[in-house]
């Protein structure tokens, strides 16, 4: 039986939840696919050369940098930001948890999705 207070089902913000991931996920992928081909057409034609290591350029560490290069079509970067949108889809479902929580009045969840978004976050950060 459903609570007055309740103003999203369990149910819903599962199914909610699930196509978010789901449509990260698919949307990553082709974000990267989309790369691969580009980089293709751009690198498909030079010989590898294993004996040498190149690290990642320091271009594609930096998110602004990442996306500006996207836009002007640089193959590395747009598969740089579909890795991001894919690292970003389970911080999305975290923040969706939160606002689904706070609808539902469950505070207790509310606090404990904010912990794991912190811990997360700070990880990203290099802080932890």
């Amino acid at each position: 039986m459903k609570r007055p207070t309740e103003k999203i089902s369990d149910e819903k913000m599962e199914s909610i939840m699930g196509l978010l991931l789901r449509s990260g996920v698919y949307i990553s992928a082709a974000i990267v696919l989309f790369g691969g081909i580009v980089y293709l057409f751009q690198h498909g034609d030079r010989v590898p050369h294993y004996h040498t290591f190149r690290g990642e350029p320091s271009a594609l560490r930096n998110f602004d940098q990442i996306l500006s290069s996207a836009f002007h079509f640089h193959s590395e970067a747009i598969i740089q930001f579909g890795l991001l949108v894919l690292i970003g889809t389970p911080i999305a479902r975290i923040v969706f948890s939160i606002i689904g929580f706070i609808l539902k009045r469950d505070f207790l969840y509310v606090i404990f999705s904010i912990f794991v978004l912190t811990i997360i976050i700070l990880g990203l950060v290099g802080w932890i």
